[in-house]
């Protein structure tokens, strides 16, 4: 069966035409769906053959499950702009009788990258993108959205994921993240004690150092714990602020 990509875009230029040479070896359709972008990704996309869509940014979940009626196809592949397929992905998908397939979805092993550095305390991180329209669709909630179906197969490939450019633009990309996570959780009415800032960091911290293995992981391990952990304190730190001046 045909596949279309959904992908969703801000300013995308410098990643949006190697996302969608990735997918255009799957995918007979790419589907943008771009928030209203400022510089050339519009541009870029149109060229490479994509449909091109500007919705202003509805949030992760709604503006993923956006696209998806705009497609030709039923099976959907929704991939972020910094990601890519890798060769073993590839393959499998080639392989897939989606026609008779038993699964609603199938999910891919996430390789995340900071810069050139493979970060081995994220790995897996599966994450369920190709999907049966028909019989599933994303959460429309506001962060971090996913399909909502069990029935999923997990393939033994990877995506590629290059999220940093390196740790200064991970520490202010984090930043947007804390304060995000902070006033979704305050809007859904969860409070935070005076304590939680501490118990949520120390515990984050041991969770990626200890129970994850990051100490072992070298310099990187101990990056990205350090940044987790000050991502736990500062969500709820936020949220006691917010409680304050409510």
């Amino acid at each position: 069966m045909k596949i279309t990509a959904n992908i969703i875009t801000l300013n995308e230029e410098n990643n949006i035409e190697e996302v969608i040479k990735s997918v255009q070896s799957v995918c007979d359709e790419v589907l943008v769906v771009d928030s209203l972008s400022s510089d050339k990704t519009c541009e870029i996309a149109k060229k490479l053959g994509a449909k091109v869509i500007e919705q202003e940014y509805l949030g992760d979940g709604p503006q993923k499950a956006f696209g998806a009626p705009y497609a030709s196809n039923d099976w959907i592949l929704s991939i972020d702009a910094d990601e890519r397929l890798d060769l073993n992905a590839i393959e499998a998908i080639k392989n897939l009788d989606l026609y008779n397939s038993k699964y609603d979805a199938y999910s891919f092993a996430r390789k995340t990258y900071v810069g050139d550095n493979f970060i081995k305390l994220w790995y897996p991180d599966r994450v369920t993108r190709l999907y049966n329209r028909k019989v599933c669709e994303y959460s429309k909630i506001q962060g971090h959205a996913k399909v909502e179906t069990s029935n999923v197969c997990d393939l033994p490939v990877d995506m590629l994921h290059y999220s940093y450019d390196d740790y200064i633009h991970m520490m202010k990309t984090t930043g947007k993240f804390i304060t995000r996570g902070a006033k979704l959780s305050y809007e859904d009415g969860k409070r935070a004690s005076a304590f939680d800032p501490v118990i949520h960091g120390i515990g984050a911290l041991f969770k990626a150092l200890i129970l994850k293995g990051g100490a072992f992981h070298g310099i990187n391990g101990w990056n990205v714990a350090v940044i987790s952990a000050y991502s736990s304190y500062m969500k709820y730190a936020l949220m006691l602020e917010m409680q304050k001046n409510d």
